[in-house]
């Protein structure tokens, strides 16, 4: 128990066992499917969101095309799952059976050879980490090591995601275009709509989630980690010390990619489609409102963060259509204005010194704090024979 108890402390685990409890207790006993799976989905983004507390907060580093990787691991799963849909028997009345439908309406009459990995699960599974990697690890290799950072590297991921938005919409045949990827429904059979299908993928979401936030403060706690906060706060000191800064940088950039394509392969399976919609700029730009509002140096923080601006996207558009988007706009400035370092620091700054306050001892009549006391026991007189086992002197 107390070696329990040292792990939590060393590794400031209260606040995640706290959000577990949330989201696997709290949330499916008080929401129904339809907006538990809402919630599945909001996760989805809060892989994102961790993977920018590392790269931005610890690493000092703004990336504004976060979307891009959420949107390959999304694609890498969408592919499987529109292979398995698109079975010759459901597609026969197509002109080439066997193939995806947006391939048969632009007259493409055999599966790509990019596309027939993508029939088996595990290189799909495989493929949701590697290839968010492999493009983080070359635009990141290619940019660190010439020293470009700061906002220069930040209009340059906002770049890529322009850049693949377009190839994405403009490769109808291959990509299905603007439509994105649609009726992803089974998993080697497993039909996803149901709603325990549902409840599994929320739990297994939940899951990967705490995995990755595990992951990142095992990260935090290393040399790594502290070596992340000296390069943001004093990278020529580093630099000077012998580290090579530029491998530090692709390791948490490549480390963030890596967690947004699960996140976007878990919100494939969850929602069931995916499309360029969620690649492009604007997407990516809401990626890291959602790392402030939550604090930027604190990952449960990134989680609620997410939580708050997606539950509050949903709930003014549906209670007020006309006005959403301004109500949204005052929602991210009055955090931000208000709370400079998000809903972390205002835990940090208001409630836990609120919280110690109530645990402290009461002030005494005189006004000075009242102290536990301890019994004292007096020294025996000259002569006093000694007392039994158990038995205490009086106090005079």
């Amino acid at each position: 128990m107390n070696a329990l108890k040292d792990l939590i402390k060393r590794y400031q685990l209260t606040s995640l066992l706290v959000l577990i409890v949330l989201l696997a207790v709290v949330l499916p006993l008080s929401l129904d499917i339809f907006r538990l799976n809402l919630v599945g989905k909001y996760l989805t983004y809060a892989f994102v969101a961790i993977g920018l507390v590392m790269l931005w907060g610890y690493g000092g580093v703004l990336s504004l095309g976060q979307g891009v990787f959420f949107g390959l691991g999304g694609y890498a799963m969408a592919m499987f799952l529109k292979l398995e849909a698109s079975d010759p028997i459901t597609t026969k009345i197509q002109s080439t059976p066997g193939i995806p439908d947006f391939m048969d309406w632009n007259q493409i009459t055999a599966l790509p050879a990019l596309w027939v990995p993508f029939k088996y699960l595990p290189f799909a599974l495989f493929a949701v980490v590697a290839v968010p990697i492999l493009l983080a690890w070359i635009i990141s290799f290619a940019m660190f090591k010439r020293r470009v950072g700061g906002v220069y590297f930040a209009i340059i991921t906002q770049a890529v995601a322009l850049i693949l938005t377009v190839l994405i919409i403009g490769q109808q045949g291959y990509t299905g275009g603007v439509n994105g990827m649609t009726d992803l429904k089974t998993v080697l059979g497993w039909d996803t709509r149901t709603d325990s299908a549902k409840y599994i993928l929320y739990y297994g979401c939940v899951a990967l989630l705490v995995a990755s936030i595990l992951l990142c403060r095992w990260i935090q706690t290393g040399k790594a980690g502290t070596l992340l906060l000296a390069m943001r706060d004093k990278e020529d000191r580093v630099r000077f010390s012998g580290y090579d800064v530029a491998n530090f940088r692709v390791f948490v950039f490549c480390l963030a990619a890596g967690l947004a394509g699960i996140g976007g392969a878990m919100f494939s399976l969850q929602v069931g489609f995916m499309s360029p919609s969620f690649v492009g700029i604007v997407p990516s730009i809401e990626m890291v409102i959602f790392a402030a509002v939550g604090g930027r140096m604190s990952l449960v923080g990134a989680v609620y963060g997410t939580l708050l601006v997606n539950a509050g996207k949903t709930f003014f558009s549906e209670s007020f259509p006309d006005l959403w988007l301004f109500l949204m706009a005052a929602l991210f400035i009055g955090v931000t204005m208000a709370f400079p370092m998000g809903l972390a620091g205002l835990w940090e700054s208001h409630v836990v010194p609120w919280w110690n306050r109530r645990r402290a001892p009461k002030p005494g009549p005189d006004g000075t704090p009242r102290t536990p006391t301890a019994r004292v026991e007096s020294a025996p007189a000259a002569g006093a024979p000694p007392l039994p086992p158990g038995v205490h002197r009086q106090q005079a």
